[in-house]
């Protein structure tokens, strides 16, 4: 029975390693941040982007991020976001496969660069859950990892386990 219980620890201890890093958290801009004057365009290449996976954009609280149709995005049309936040920490959480097309809001910012694409390919993961500070935005603003949350699961698992392993080892 000792035997069967350290095989099964052995196999929630591979599954923490592996879940956490099966969604990846993107800081948009890397040091720069959401800013204008940088080519996100540039920031995308060599970046594959999950179902699941998070965008994080830091900036000063003068600009916005909105969520915005293909065909705003392509002529920088301000005032038609699908969603817009200008917290100064916006999260969003990628959940749905296809390209998905941020700008900041205010006039000018997008036509000098403030605008990314971010084609998102489908992942066979579950999609994590957002909180929010606007019921009608699906932002978050806090900066809550996915990890964190994968982290705590694996060790009440881990726990979990121990406690069962001394109760067999009772019998």
């Amino acid at each position: 029975m000792a035997s069967l219980s350290v095989g099964v620890a052995c196999v929630l201890l591979v599954l923490c390693m592996v879940v956490p890093s099966l969604a990846a958290v993107y800081t948009v801009g890397d040091t720069s941040g959401w800013t204008t004057g940088i080519d996100y365009s540039t920031w995308t290449q060599g970046k594959t982007f999950k179902v699941g996976d998070t965008l994080v954009f830091k900036y000063p609280t003068f600009h916005t991020v909105d969520e915005v149709s293909s065909s705003d995005y392509s002529t920088c049309t301000v005032g038609n976001a699908i969603r817009s936040d200008n917290s100064g920490s916006t999260t969003v959480t990628l959940k749905a496969a296809g390209t998905h097309y941020f700008i900041c809001g205010v006039v000018g910012h997008c036509g000098n660069g403030m605008k990314l694409a971010v084609k998102v390919e489908s992942s066979s993961s579950t999609t994590a859950t957002t909180t929010t500070t606007n019921p009608d935005f699906s932002y978050s603003s806090s900066n809550r990892s996915s990890f964190a949350a994968s982290f705590i699961t694996c060790v009440a698992l881990i726990v979990i386990l121990v406690i069962n392993v001394s109760l067999w080892q009772e019998f």
